[in-house]
């Protein structure tokens, strides 16, 4: 685990800005909001969109990220919106694809700390292209 720095405190308050401006509280469609890092220091955000299959927040930011040519990440926060706004962790899911897709990539898991995501996700299914 590594003490977070200005960009990832940065990167909460996008985060926490994107839920708040998106929160549903009556359907409880968008409840968390993310916001990703890319190697080029660009930041892509997103929300989940909740169905019968859904997609989380995380997804949505880096789904973004990838339709606009970044391949590189640094961070990715996910917050709970809501009275109770907190910094959440990638469900097992979320931390696959970003495995997939950003092998290097931190993971702010609180207030306080991040961790790379292949330590959030050992002995992870490995994709082979």
């Amino acid at each position: 685990m590594e003490r977070l720095n200005k960009n990832d405190l940065k990167l909460i308050e996008k985060a926490k800005e994107i839920i708040k401006k998106n929160y549903d509280n009556k359907e409880f469609n968008h409840t968390v909001g993310s916001a990703l890092l890319s190697k080029k220091g660009n930041i892509y955000l997103g929300v989940n969109v909740y169905s019968l299959h859904g997609a989380c927040a995380e997804i949505i930011a880096l789904g973004s990220a990838i339709a606009n040519g970044e391949r590189e990440f640094v961070s990715v926060v996910a917050v709970r919106g809501g009275e109770k706004e907190e910094i959440i962790p990638p469900c097992g899911n979320c931390r696959q694809v970003l495995l997939t897709y950003a092998q290097d990539i931190d993971v702010i898991i609180n207030d306080d700390y991040k961790i790379k995501i292949n330590e959030l996700l050992p002995y992870s299914y490995e994709v082979k292209n």
